[in-house]
């Protein structure tokens, strides 16, 4: 029995360890040598390199030409499946704010460096934005976008900015590092991004972080700039900051994952 047991307890810790490595390898970038991984997790170098072959061998990381070891396609599939059921988790506390507000209320994450759309409520106006659920943006340029990367560390952003670049999507879409790093510590100050016709021309939205959530994630409302005033937004921007909240909150609670 004391054998059986020291065995389950292995396998859940290698189980650990895998999944530890998994996230340092996102942490890196999706990319990192085995030496690398090691003085990120403490453990030792045979344990790694076990651990390793083991996940490249489901599909789950990849060996480089360059001998470096990466995220690999099979993670795919699970990372798009959890964020879509994310969005159908949260799609009711969208609902609940379409009803206050009037507008198109969205709910975003940040994978592989993109924003991706995992929910969506539309406003009741015949007039009202429309974003396809699983479309992907670069985050410089969307409100959502802006509000994840004000809380992330500044040399995060700045690597995501370097494997991205800054292209345009309207002539208002920020493409200089420096004046994007002064609007995320407003953001961050403020509480809340705004997406000034940055995306799309006419569209203005107000983007949200979620707090606490697994991965980074926002909520924002966004309509027509000539309905969603400046005065409008002082109304809604704290109604966004509390969804975000509740959303977060409810993460913490059940322990949801994404």
């Amino acid at each position: 029995m004391a054998a059986e047991k020291n065995g389950r307890d292995g396998g859940v810790q290698s189980l650990q360890r895998a999944f530890e490595l998994l996230e340092h390898l996102a942490d890196t970038g999706g990319e990192a040598s085995l030496s690398e991984l090691a003085t990120l997790s403490g453990l030792p170098m045979p344990t790694i390199h076990r651990l390793i072959r083991t996940l490249v061998d489901l599909g789950y990381v990849r060996q480089n030409t360059n001998r470096r070891y990466a995220l690999g396609a099979r993670l795919i599939r699970l990372g798009e499946n959890a964020s879509m059921q994310f969005g159908s988790w949260a799609r009711p506390l969208l609902a609940e704010l379409v009803d206050e507000v009037g507008e198109t209320a969205n709910l975003a994450v940040l994978e592989r460096d993109e924003v991706v759309y995992v929910a969506q409520v539309p406003s009741k106006h015949s007039m009202r934005m429309f974003t396809e659920v699983g479309r992907r943006l670069l985050p410089h340029g969307t409100g959502v976008g802006k509000a994840m990367l004000a809380h992330l560390p500044s040399e995060d952003v700045t690597a995501l900015l370097a494997r991205t670049g800054m292209p345009s999507y309207t002539e208002h879409t920020f493409t200089d590092q420096d004046a994007l790093l002064r609007e995320l510590a407003k953001i961050a100050q403020q509480g809340y991004a705004l997406d000034e016709a940055e995306q799309e021309l006419g569209v203005r939205c107000v983007a949200v972080a979620v707090p606490g959530a697994p991965v980074p994630a926002a909520v924002s409302v966004s309509g027509p700039s000539g309905r969603l005033t400046m005065e409008a937004v002082e109304r809604i921007a704290p109604a966004v900051q509390r969804i975000a909240t509740a959303l977060g909150s409810t993460l913490s609670r059940d322990g949801v994952t994404v």
